[in-house]
C-alpha cells in the first residue's frame, strides 16, 4: 500500500511513516505487536479475516467535545475558514492516515466528508466534488470504501426523527439525502451501505403512532433498497441495531427486533446487520450474543468494533481491549464462515487523549487485539475440546427419541409417555468453569 503526499500538501502525521509489525516483545507503540497482515491463519490472511476499516467520523471529525464540555482539541485539518476547504484538508489527512495505519478500508456518513449546504442542491454538490477527490485518493493508497451511510440525526430537522418522522417534508429531504449518499456509495465501489437509525424512535407513546412509523420504515428502505439496485449497488444493506440514545426507544432495538423487522416487512434477502460492540450492550446483551442471533439468522453482515464503560450507561464508543471479548466474538465469526462485511473501528480516542499519535495507538491497540483474538480462536477451535464439549451437551439429541423430537415426528403424547417411562432425568453439568478455564489456557 502506497503513501503519497502531493507536492505541497501538508503532512499530517509526520512523526511515522507506515505502522510496521515487530511483534509482541516490541516496545515501540507505533508498531503491531500481532496484526501481521500477511499472516495466514487457516489458510487466511489476517488482512482477509478481519477486513480493517477506520470510521471518518470519530476519528477526522470529532475534537473532543461532549455535553458537559468544549473541544479538547485541534484538529489540522479543520483550521480553515472555508468548510469547503477544510473538507479537503480533511480527506488529505484520512487517507494519509489510512495508508500509515495500513488498513485496507474506511467508512463514511455523508456529511463528514462533505459540509452540508445552504441548500439541499448546494449540499449534493459538495458531496459530488468531494467523492471524485476520494476516488483521486483511493486509486492512488488502493485503500477501499467498505460502506457508506447517510448523517440522518445531527440536523435540527431530524429532531423527530427521518424516515419515521411524522412531518412527510422531512421524510423527503431525507430521502433526497439517501439518494445522494447511495450514488456516493456507487461511485466510492462501496461494498455495503448502512443505516443507522440515530432517531428513528420516540421520546413518548404519548404522541407517537408507533405501528405507522414502522411501516414508514419499512417503505423507506424498500425505496433505498430499489434505488441502490436500479444504479448498480449490488452490496449489502446494512442496519445497525441500537436500542436508545438519543431516542428513548429506538426501533432497532438490538439484533432480534431488527431480525423480526426484516422478516415482518420482507427485507430479509437484501439486509443484513451491522452489529455494533457498545450498542449491544446498551441494550442488556453481550457483544457476543448479538453476533450469534445474528449469525443463526444468517443476517450477520458487518461490525463496529468498540466498547462500553461498566460504569457508564451511555454509548462512549471506547477503543476495544477487552481480549475476552474478541475471543467470542472471533469464534463466532469463524463457525459463521467469516464476516462478509469488516470489522469498523467506530470509536473514539479518549477526550483527554490529545496528541495525534493517540490516533494511532488507539487503533493499533484495537486492531492487535482482535488479532489476538483471531489467533486464540482458531487455536481453541483446532487443538482444545471446546466445540466438542458444547456439542456433547446436546448428544442426547443426535440418535433415537432426541433425533424423532428435532425431525417432528413425535406429538406431545408421545413426549410424555417417554417421560412416563424414562423416569426424572439425571442432573447433568453445564460445565461453565471448565469452559471458561479453556479460554483462558489458550490466552498466552
Amino acid at each position: 500500500m502506497s503513501i503519497e503526499i502531493t507536492v505541497g500538501q501538508t503532512e499530517y502525521f509526520p512523526f511515522t511513516g507506515k505502522i510496521p509489525y515487530e511483534g509482541s516483545d516490541s516496545p515501540n507503540h507505533l508498531a503491531f505487536k500481532y496484526y501481521d497482515e500477511s499472516r495466514l491463519v487457516g489458510g487466511k490472511s489476517m488482512k482477509e479475516h478481519l477486513r480493517f476499516a477506520v470510521c471518518y467520523w470519530h476519528t477526522f471529525c470529532w475534537g473532543g467535545g461532549d455535553p458537559f464540555g468544549s473541544s479538547t482539541r485541534q484538529l489540522p485539518w479543520s483550521t480553515s475558514g472555508d468548510p469547503l476547504r477544510a473538507a479537503k484538508d480533511k480527506l488529505d489527512a484520512a487517507f494519509e492516515f489510512f495508508s500509515k495505519l495500513g488498513v485496507p478500508y474506511y467508512t463514511f456518513h455523508d456529511r463528514d466528508m462533505a459540509p452540508e449546504g445552504g441548500t439541499l442542491e448546494d449540499s449534493e454538490r459538495h458531496l459530488r466534488e468531494l467523492v471524485a477527490l476520494a476516488q483521486e485518493k483511493q486509486a492512488a493508497s488502493g485503500v477501499k470504501l467498505l460502506w457508506g451511510t447517510s448523517n440522518l440525526f445531527s440536523h435540527p430537522r431530524y429532531m423527530n426523527g427521518a424516515a419515521t418522522n411524522p412531518d412527510f417534508a422531512v421524510l423527503t429531504q431525507a430521502a433526497a439525502q439517501i439518494k445522494a449518499a447511495l450514488e456516493a456509495t456507487v461511485e466510492l465501489g462501496g461494498e455495503n451501505y448502512v443505516f443507522w437509525g440515530g432517531r428513528e424512535g420516540y421520546g413518548t407513546l404519548l404522541n407517537t403512532d408507533m405501528k405507522r412509523e414502522r411501516e414508514h420504515s419499512a417503505q423507506f428502505f424498500r425505496l433505498a433498497r430499489d434505488y441502490g439496485r436500479s444504479i448498480g449497488f449490488n452490496g449489502t444493506f446494512l442496519i445497525e441495531p441500537k436500542p436508545m440514545e438519543p431516542m428513548k426507544h429506538q426501533y432497532d432495538h438490538d439484533a432480534a427486533t431488527t431480525i423480526q423487522f426484516l422478516n415482518e416487512f420482507d427485507l430479509q434477502d437484501d439486509f443484513k446487520l451491522n452489529v455494533e460492540a457498545n450498542h449491544a450492550t446498551l441494550a442488556g446483551h453481550t457483544f457476543a450474543h448479538d453476533l450469534q442471533v445474528a449469525s443463526d439468522a444468517g443476517l450477520l453482515g458487518s461490525m463496529d468494533a468498540n466498547r462500553g464503560d461498566a460504569q457508564n450507561g451511555w454509548d462512549t464508543d471506547q477503543f476495544p481491549t477487552n481480549l475476552y471479548d474478541t475471543i467470542e466474538a472471533m469464534l463466532i465469526i469463524l463457525d459463521n464462515g467469516g464476516l462478509p462485511g469488516g470489522i469498523n473501528f467506530d470509536a473514539k480516542i479518549r477526550r483527554n487523549s490529545v496528541d495525534l499519535d493517540d490516533l494511532f495507538i488507539a487503533h493499533i491497540g484495537g486492531m492487535d487485539t482482535f488479532a489476538r483474538g483471531l489467533l486464540i480462536a482458531h487455536e481453541l477451535r483446532e487443538k482444545s475440546d471446546l466445540l466438542k464439549l458444547k456439542q456433547d451437551r446436546y448428544a442426547s439429541y443426535n440418535t433415537g427419541a432426541g433425533a424423532r423430537f428435532e425431525a417432528g415426528s413425535l406429538s406431545l403424547g408421545d413426549l410424555r409417555d417417554l417421560a412416563v417411562k424414562q423416569g426424572e432425568p439425571q442432573s447433568i453439568s453445564g460445565k461453565q468453569e471448565l469452559y471458561e478455564n479453556i479460554i483462558n489456557q489458550y490466552i498466552r
